[in-house]
């Protein structure tokens, strides 16, 4: 049953914008560093003050406060070797997007 569940987990493009900030790691869908410089991130995100501006792009994130509300769970962490996914945090929406995505592809979800 497990294995099936990570295959669907892995398979279906649910893509993220509601995200959880979980406090410990073992909790986290994906574990986010946050890269001093753009040119080290795999995705350059830009965070929305509204929910309906997120709906659906793994770009734009909007943080939740619980996590049945979220897409997606991450956790933070210090060192860059420790991470899934790294992200640079952008401005403006239009500066936002993948850099680094041929190994994300459909794969920022639960």
């Amino acid at each position: 049953m497990k294995i099936i569940l990570l295959f669907l987990a892995l398979t279906l493009p649910v893509m993220a914008g509601d995200i959880y900030i979980t406090k410990y790691e073992s909790q986290a869908d994906i574990k986010v560093y946050v890269a001093k410089y753009q040119s080290q991130a795999d995705l350059k995100v830009w965070v929305a003050k509204y929910a309906s501006l997120a709906d659906g792009k793994d770009e734009v994130w909007n943080y939740v406060k619980y996590e049945s509300q979220a897409d997606i769970n991450i956790y933070f962490v210090k060192y860059e070797s420790q991470a899934d996914l790294k992200v640079y945090f952008v401005d403006y929406e239009s500066q936002a997007g993948w850099i680094n995505s041929h190994k994300w592809q459909g794969r920022l979800s639960k």
